[in-house]
């Protein structure tokens, strides 16, 4: 019997490729509409998981796997906002600079008749200490937008990373070891 085909809830480009990298290519791809605000007082764990489980309610399908996930940046009990300005992108990077954070991956995984499941996954990432100028610099390339803590571990920014505990992939927004056991459990015969 074939495995259920996948649909990912992202408009992550980055999930795709990472989906790919792993030899997965997701029938439809789909941006789940749901409300990404953090609750006042959530903590970061907590809103990762939900987010992911959320968005992976939103598309519910009868005859699909439905992937979603959620990466959230960590300083402390602080969530740091996806960067939607160079500004924030530099907020970010000078709260980051010099100092460790987590970055939290929650995966989703929802099956017609079963019950959703899900991983957490934290890596510990920390930056070296980071100048104005490269911080500006950053900033200018635009990398930052739309990337939770204003930036990406698989672009430019890889240059200001000190030390990487965790997954590189979760990261980078799908940690790809769980996603792939998941999906095993669900009948896909990966590599």
């Amino acid at each position: 019997m074939s495995p259920l085909p996948l649909i990912l809830a992202s408009s992550s480009p980055r999930r795709l490729t990472l989906l790919g990298q792993i030899g997965i290519v997701p029938v439809q791809v789909l941006s789940p509409d749901i409300d990404e605000t953090p609750r006042r007082g959530e903590l970061p764990r907590p809103y990762a998981a939900r987010m992911a489980l959320a968005k992976a309610a939103a598309l519910p399908s009868p005859d699909h796997l439905v992937l979603a996930a959620d990466t959230v940046v960590a300083a402390g009990r602080r969530i740091l906002p996806k960067a939607e300005t160079a500004v924030q992108v530099v907020e970010s990077l000078r709260l980051l600079s010099g100092r460790r954070h987590r970055v939290l991956t929650a995966i989703a995984l929802a099956a017609p008749g079963r019950a959703m499941q899900h991983r957490l996954v934290e890596s510990v990432v920390t930056f070296n200490r980071l100048t104005e100028t490269q911080i500006a610099r950053y900033a200018d390339t635009g990398e930052g937008i739309g990337k939770a803590g204003g930036y990406a571990i698989n672009g430019h920014a890889a240059s200001f990373i000190r030390f990487l505990s965790g997954s590189y992939s979760g990261v980078v927004g799908l940690p790809l070891f769980e996603t792939a056991q998941l999906l095993r459990g669900h009948g896909w015969d990966l590599p």
